[in-house]
């Protein structure tokens, strides 16, 4: 089994909202990039949200989203997985990010929306109880990975449009 280590956050000083993630999947570690499955969702509902599409240079993308005031990460640092699916993360070989670090930095967060139930759940047991006196919002929205198809792209997109509602 071999581990994997995420990505650091795309994060401007002045960010509000935070999107995470649980772990960067095989095609996403591949390419250094958020979401770069090409069937995931992700890029497709930031190009209708904040024009941030998958036609744009992954740049470009990443600045849409900061200009935003929304921050990406993911909430395990690194683990043990083979494959892609979150299902195959081993529990124990779980390192939450430094999110008490983050959050001194970004102090402007309000709301978190977790990509999917893994990460709203590792998030809950690695992180939340070692941070205190951090209210914040939290949101689950549906995962915008492929293989998470009980969902239509528009149910999704109408879901995940929480995140520019304020």
């Amino acid at each position: 089994m071999v581990t994997i280590r995420s990505f650091p956050p795309v994060a401007a000083p002045d960010a509000r909202r935070l999107i995470l993630g649980s772990m960067p999947g095989e095609a996403s570690l591949s390419a250094g990039q958020y979401y770069a499955h090409p069937r995931n969702a992700f890029w497709r509902i930031m190009g209708d949200l904040l024009g941030a599409g998958p036609a744009l240079p992954y740049p470009a993308r990443l600045a849409r989203l900061t200009a935003a005031g929304i921050a990406l990460w993911d909430v395990v640092a690194d683990c043990e997985r083979r494959g892609s699916l979150d299902a195959a993360i081993v529990r124990e070989s779980v390192q939450a990010n430094n999110f008490r670090h983050f959050f001194a930095e970004h102090p402007g967060i309000e709301q978190i929306f977790f990509n999917g139930t893994a990460a709203e759940n590792l998030f809950r047991r690695h992180v939340l109880p070692r941070l205190d006196g951090v209210p914040r919002e939290l949101h689950r929205l549906p995962s915008t990975s492929p293989a998470h198809a009980a969902r239509g792209y528009a149910e999704k997109l109408a879901a995940w449009s929480v995140i520019v509602a304020k």
